[in-house]
């Protein structure tokens, strides 16, 4: 045989990993660990264990604590003690803490990594190439983030005492994701990692003990979810973040709905990986491996369904079985290995139940003739083809090795192939040109795109999702804005309870009628229900009549709002144009209004009203195109760029003690960033509606984005939150409606900011206006693209 031949013919060889300095490590440790808490070893009050196995072997690895309520405690109680201390250090000195475990992830980086093989069952090329190597930049970034805290954020301060909440398949790096930011912002922590690989964390434990970080600061707690459930019940937790399935994202938003915790939720996903005819196939088909067999196809936003443009789906099919083919599987510790081993036996066999579900659906299944270990928990990477946009292969969240693939012509086909999911992660799009993967990845519902690359990640990007897939970002300015507060918001007292106007002498008299209409798509229109409700003054004096508003009229206002594309579409100059208008209009009409509205609260706060709401809408149009993202420069040849995008329909609740301003400063942020609204006014004086449809019929704002439904707040909230249709919530009014909001909106994750039912002093610029509400009025679109050779 030539030399020629044996080159071809050349097979390859194990190249393992030594695991001794892993092993070394958890015998000094005697294979069992406590908790950590208080900067120190904790044995589980409970004195309950359980086993955390190899899922390549199935061999042992240590017994690790089960967390109780109790343990769970005593963590929040050193969290707690720790904070005043962690807070009074230098940006500086929090800074050099940062950077201390960012050196020290590097020094074990070797051992780590081989710990988190061991633990996860991944390759360790990807341990050790991708996953420590991000650790270790999340905290140098973070540090910088510590450094410039009072230059970069110079209102806000740290929620507090922060649970976290971390999933299985990245267990050290999403443990930095969370931890990094949380104490660059001032925050000290209580940490739960997924029950299946919890070595990493406590390694993690260990390296905060070595630097000396204060004690409390960092504290983790390991368990099934029963300990996670008791982190997320705890009074005494400011934040939960929380990554991870979105039936538990779900679970936890309604645990805290009736409490004042800030939540972030980064959850599941249904990535569309687009490929069209004019692209790369050779490396499309490499990104694709990328994409879904990375880490088996466990990642969140894995690129797990494959839409080809027809043209090329045959010759791509092919290339993609070739590509599959040559694939190893096999021992996770073997350097040459591409197919890990899955997590745990529940994981391995949901796939085996959803592919053969997808199977009995009419997909086909198509699966290469490589070898598989005879031992571990292993499934081969699979392609599902002639997949239904409907089956469950191309609806759920598999988690595995498992693409499903279908074809499309178009473009405007493709993006409305991908954005059929209730999730909205991330997204791939290959293309050669530029205008055509640009243009789809604006248009696709996911907070990462990657153009012509797929699964790049960096401290300096934000990631996070859309609808099902949460809300909140991590990495970036935006990820720390989610351990930061407004000073003003974390002290602000609770709203006082409203007073009911009771009825004066003048009531009995005959009134002069006003009666105003509700303002659906640009018209005023009659309730549905037929009746209306009494409007009194602040003297109790018959003002009016307001119409009662139903759950149809909430339906038509939310229909009309979903048609009113133009708006969202407008570019931010027109929007700021229409915007100046209105304040214009507002301007011209003050004398009137204000006298109306002085009935209601007073002529004294009735002038400050109606001037502040003009410097309001001013500001907003101002900011209409100001407010915008970035371009960032991670360590690769890519560039980052974070695009702000609106909600989408947004219904609001507006405050009953500032009729026109308080709804002028909910309102207007919205429409500047190019949201369409649902807004229920002031109950207490409702009668503003009149004034505010004839400044927008005579302002040039498009029919539809701003609908008004008026009625008793309690009814049309829980109406708005449970509308499938409407994408986020504001509500700024009583404690009982800012939990209202939360609860009745679980249902799709809509996105919900409220006042958490405390007093905002609406004529104080510093509280009622600014990036605060814009910031919420926005999500963040990070879309990755390639440059250079």
């Amino acid at each position: 045989m030539s030399i020629a031949d044996k080159f071809v013919a050349m097979a390859y060889g194990p190249a393992p990993e030594e695991p001794k300095e892993a092993l070394s490590w958890l015998d000094k440790h005697t294979r069992r660990f406590g908790h950590f808490i208080g900067g120190a070893w904790a044995q589980p009050i409970a004195g309950q264990y359980f086993d955390t196995n190899d899922p390549s072997t199935g061999e042992k690895l240590a017994g690790v604590a089960q967390g109780t309520a109790a343990d769970v405690d005593a963590a929040v109680e050193a969290a707690r003690a720790a904070f005043p201390k962690w807070q009074a250090l230098t940006q500086h000195a929090r800074a050099r803490f940062l950077y201390a475990l960012a050196r020290q992830v590097q020094k074990h980086s070797r051992r780590l990594a081989v710990l988190e093989t061991m633990d996860n069952g991944k390759p360790i090329r990807e341990s050790r190439d991708i996953d420590i190597p991000l650790v270790a930049r999340h905290f140098y970034h973070h540090a910088g983030w510590a450094q410039l805290l009072p230059q970069e954020f110079p209102d806000y301060i740290a929620c507090g005492v922060v649970g976290q909440i971390i999933p299985w398949n990245f267990p050290l790096l999403m443990l930095a994701w969370k931890i990094a930011p949380a104490l660059a912002a001032g925050n000290t922590v209580v940490l739960k990692p997924a029950e299946f690989t919890p070595l990493t964390a406590l390694a993690f434990a260990e390296i905060c003990h070595e630097i000396g970080l204060p004690d409390g600061v960092v504290n983790i707690i390991t368990g099934d979810g029963s300990t996670g459930e008791a982190l997320v019940k705890h009074p005494d937790v400011d934040k939960i973040a929380f990554t991870g399935s979105t039936e538990v994202g779900r679970a936890i938003r309604s645990a805290t709905a009736n409490s004042h915790k800030r939540l972030s939720l980064e959850l599941g996903g249904k990535s569309p990986f687009i490929i069209f005819e004019d692209a790369d196939l050779d490396s499309a088909v490499e990104g694709l491996v990328d994409g879904i067999w990375f880490n088996q196809g466990q990642v969140c936003c894995a690129g797990s369904r494959l839409l080809m443009q027809e043209s090329i789906a045959e010759a791509l099919t092919s290339k993609i079985r070739d590509r599959m083919s040559t694939l190893r599987a096999g021992p996770p510790l073997d350097k040459a290995i591409d197919i890990g081993a899955i997590v745990a036996r529940v994981q391995l066999d949901r796939i085996h139940r959803l592919v053969d579900q997808g199977i009995a659906e009419g997909a086909t299944c198509w699966q290469p003739q490589i070898e598989m270990p005879s031992q571990g928990l292993y499934f081969p990477p699979t392609l599902l083809s002639n997949v239904h946009p409907t089956s469950i292969v191309a609806q759920q969240e598999i988690f595995g090795p498992v693409l499903a693939a279908m074809t499309f012509r178009t473009p405007s086909e493709a993006v409305e192939l991908a954005n059929n999911t209730v999730y909205g992660l991330a997204a791939c799009v290959w293309s050669e040109s530029i205008n055509v993967a640009l243009h789809v990845a604006a248009q696709l519902k996911a907070g990462v795109v990657w153009v012509n690359c797929a699964n790049l990640f960096d401290a300096s990007c934000g990631f996070g999702g859309y609808r099902e897939s949460g809300y909140g970002r991590e990495g970036g300015r935006e990820g720390m804005l989610e351990y930061l507060e407004p000073k003003w918001f974390k002290n602000a007292p609770p709203l006082p309870p409203v007073q009911p106007v009771q009825p004066s002498e003048e009531a009995s008299l005959p009134a002069i009628d006003r009666t105003v209409k509700l303002y659906i798509g640009g018209k005023q229109a009659r309730p549905d229900s037929g009746y209306s409700f009494e409007v009194h003054g602040k003297n109790g004096e018959l003002l009016g009549e307001a119409p009662l508003g139903n759950r149809k009229d909430i339906r038509n206002a939310v229909e009309a709002a979903r048609k009113a594309a133009s708006w969202s579409k407008a570019t931010a100059h027109n929007r700021a144009q229409v915007l100046y208008y209105v304040a214009e209009n507002l301007s011209q009409r003050s004398d009137e209004i204000t006298r109306r509205l002085a009935a209601a609260v007073g002529p004294e706060q009735a002038i400050k009203e109606v001037e502040l709401s003009v410097q309001r809408i001013f500001s907003y149009a101002a900011w209409a195109d100001k407010f915008d993202g970035a371009v960032h420069n991670p360590p690769f040849r890519n560039i980052a760029i974070a695009m702000y995008e609106p909600i989408g329909n947004v219904g609001v609740i507006c405050p009953s003690d500032f009729p026109l301003l308080g709804l002028v400063s909910l309102v207007m942020p919205l429409l500047s960033m190019g949201n369409t609204v649902i807004a229920v006014p002031s109950q207490s004086y409702p009668l503003i509606t009149g004034d505010m449809y004839q400044l927008f019929d005579t302002s040039d704002l498009p029919g539809g984005s701003v609908n008004i439904v008026t009625g008793y707040t309690s009814q049309l909230l829980k109406t708005l939150a449970e509308h499938e249709d409407v994408d986020g919530i504001w509500c700024f009014a009583d404690s009982t409606s800012a939990a209202g909001a939360k609860a009745f909106s679980v249902s799709n994750l809509k996105q919900v900011f409220t006042n958490e039912g405390r007093a905002v002093n609406w004529l104080d610029t510093a509280q009622g206006e600014g990036r605060w509400y814009l910031e919420h009025a926005i999500q963040v679109k990070n879309i990755w693209v390639p440059y250079g050779e």
